[in-house]
């Protein structure tokens, strides 16, 4: 039985709030994401650019299936090895299942299996993923900690799931859809065999 406090953060994301929360890498923020109005607001909370894509977390491997296009087998490998934890995968999108504004406008998905036990159980109680991009206004420290989290952003959202974060950097992130693959941040994991070029390196899924 999870303690009330999940319980909470579980309602009120269905309902279409907004929560931060802790996660395995750093503080995130995060709404369900089929309602286009938390959507919205989150991004005017955030004072996230419209065209910029957000990163999405999901329960499992098998939920990420519903949203991606079919994945070759090197993107699936890439999946038992490195889910759950801290790497953020962007592969072509079922562009009927998601947002345009989550998208960027593109048609490709950013999308990650966090290893954090109460993290995973409220995605997958919500029934659907979460938006999951850092808890801060945009450009601005991302919070590694409860006392690194902004106050006023603290005030616009509808609750706040106590606990810690487990980790210390945001994720990785790499895009699936060239070849070779590029990592467009240089995060929390170190993925083998993927050649890392700073020119690619961008703040696109902050």
């Amino acid at each position: 039985m999870k303690n009330k406090n999940i319980e909470e953060a579980v309602k009120v994301i269905k309902q279409g709030g907004i929560v931060i929360f802790p996660t395995d890498t750093v503080w995130g923020i995060g709404c369900r994401i089929d309602l286009a109005p938390s959507i919205e607001k989150l991004y005017r909370l955030r004072k996230r650019p419209n065209e910029q894509a957000a990163p999405v977390l999901v329960s499992s491997k098998n939920q990420a299936t519903e949203y991606f296009l079919a994945l070759p087998k090197e993107v699936e490998k890439l999946l038992d090895d490195y889910w759950p934890g801290g790497l953020t995968v962007v592969y072509k999108a079922q562009v009927d299942k998601i947002p345009s504004l989550i998208r960027g406008n593109s048609e490709t998905i950013g999308l990650r299996m966090p290893n954090h036990k109460d993290l995973l159980y409220l995605i997958s109680s919500v029934g659907v993923p979460i938006l999951g991009p850092s808890a801060n206004f945009h450009g601005e420290k991302t919070p590694v900690s409860f006392s690194d989290l902004d106050r006023e952003l603290i005030k616009k959202v509808d609750f706040v799931l106590s606990g810690e974060c487990t980790g210390n950097m945001a994720s990785t992130v790499i895009d699936c859809t060239k070849t070779p693959w590029q990592v467009l941040r240089q995060g929390a994991v170190k993925v083998l065999s993927i050649k890392y070029h700073a020119k690619d390196f961008i703040h696109r899924y902050n």
